[in-house]
């Protein structure tokens, strides 16, 4: 079988019927530096050869299971036990969506509320919802439950927040009146005497991620004092994995707990599906989005599962709704319920444990060398930065050659660290990969 590519003529009847001038004007969101003109593909091939080809194609990209990666600033390489995919690819949860008529669904529904049990006792909050897209939308949805719950107008964050997040966050709330206040870092950190001195009456939130971008551990207890004394909600986005070791958003007396779950047993996938994870105190579940899963009893007393609470467009006035979230990551709740399950309360202590023990290993073999120095000195968990005496464009890309994925460079989002290198080390790195990667980056 042939194909043939389309004429002018029928091009344009294409675009005609949907409104477009050209076919530029359809991909116009996407920025020209990302985008590919023209594949490289010849002319009236079959299927089979098309299919070849391709193939070849794809066959030239690399993953972490072909290199060795040192990438962090948001997702994270962790090992992932095999029995997670073999679970979630059972056909009664990959095909599964939303539970329309809720109580039919009695397993999808047990999956949801065990996966908020566990996400509650992971981050010492009372209530958990059924989750949200990823990290950065769950942070988002934070802020404007802060800005109804309070009816104030300000928010504080640090620059210590990673700039994705931020920049979500603004694009969230644009219909919104706020202010956002961003407070500098103070050597890496969340600068506390500025907060102290911009927290007023009019503060809706304090947004402090911890660990933050750059993998300091901030100093959680005193921004919650300032964040309190003035009324205003505190909102922790937290790694996950990190709980392990660090204390819990309930035992700092955070508001609200959000982060992004893809450490918990889901591939990095080129960036999704992920998952965001969002807890509270009991006072403001009724201001959460999305729904909360509750386990009940019948007539007959036998246990059963219910949607208990679902503020959303879909189930109340629209203008009454907590948010438009209209679904959760389901598959990918799951994913990170049997994780929890799994590895249990001692196992997330450990692979917190193993990636604080390897990440300061290497830190201590890269100081050592010559033209590399630590950006700053707070404690860290897997992750640290480091200014190095070459670009790091160059030097990451001689350590691609080696099979190697360095750090993130972090120029790209501050002008100011051009030469910095964001590195992250988790539990999948052995002894003679973080002495190799040393020894690589000794040659610069």
């Amino acid at each position: 079988m042939k194909y043939s590519p389309h004429t002018d003529k029928d091009k344009k009847e294409m675009l005609g019927a949907i409104g477009a001038a050209s076919s530029e004007e359809l991909f116009k969101a996407i920025p020209k530096e990302l985008r590919i003109q023209k594949l490289d593909l010849p002319e009236g091939i079959s299927e089979l050869e098309l299919k070849k080809l391709i193939l070849e194609k794809t066959g030239k990209n690399y993953s972490t299971q072909k290199l060795n990666s040192f990438l962090g600033g948001g997702a994270y390489e962790h090992y992932i036990p095999q029995v997670i995919e073999s679970l979630i690819s059972r056909g009664e949860f990959l095909t599964a969506y939303t539970p329309y008529q809720a109580e039919a669904s009695q397993g999808t529904l047990q999956a949801i509320y065990e996966y908020q049990s566990l996400i509650c006792e992971l981050t010492g909050m009372d209530v958990a919802n059924a989750s949200m897209y990823d990290g950065a939308s769950a942070l988002a949805e934070a802020v404007i439950l802060a800005v109804r719950e309070t009816g104030r107008s300000r928010v504080i964050f640090s620059s210590s927040l990673h700039p994705e997040y931020k920049q979500v966050i603004k694009t969230y709330l644009e219909g919104y009146k706020i202010e956002f206040v961003e407070i500098p870092h103070a050597g890496g950190s969340f600068d506390e005497a500025a907060l102290k001195r911009e927290a007023d009456d009019k503060t809706a939130c304090v947004v402090v991620q911890n660990p933050n971008f750059f993998g300091c551990i901030e100093k959680v207890d005193k921004i919650e004092s300032i964040c309190h004394s003035c009324g205003a909600l505190l909102i922790a986005c937290v790694n996950p994995v990190s709980l392990g070791v660090l204390k819990s958003p309930g035992e700092y007396n955070a508001d609200i707990a959000v982060g992004e779950g893809q450490p918990l047993g889901i591939p990095m996938s080129y960036g999704g599906p992920y998952l965001g994870f969002f807890a509270v105190k009991e006072k403001h579940m009724r201001k959460m989005p999305g729904r909360i899963a509750g386990m009940t009893k019948d007539i007959e007393g036998k246990r059963g599962f219910v949607l208990t609470m679902q503020a959303r467009e879909q189930h109340i006035r629209r203008e009454k709704a907590t948010s438009n979230i209209c679904t959760n990551e389901g598959l990918m709740a799951l994913a990170a319920c049997v994780y929890l399950s799994l590895v249990g309360r001692e196992g997330i202590k450990e692979i917190a444990r193993q990636n604080v023990l390897k990440s300061h290993y290497l830190k201590d073999k890269v100081l050592r060398l010559s033209g590399f120095e630590l950006m700053f000195n707070a404690p860290f968990f897997n992750e640290f930065v480091v200014r190095c005496g070459k670009e790091t464009d160059k030097i990451t890309g001689d350590l691609l050659k080696h099979g190697v994925v360095g750090g993130l460079p972090l120029g790209r989002f501050n002008p100011e660290m051009k030469n910095c290198m964001l590195i992250c080390v988790t539990e999948t790195k052995t002894k003679e990969d973080l002495d190799r990667f040393a020894e690589l980056l000794g040659k610069h």
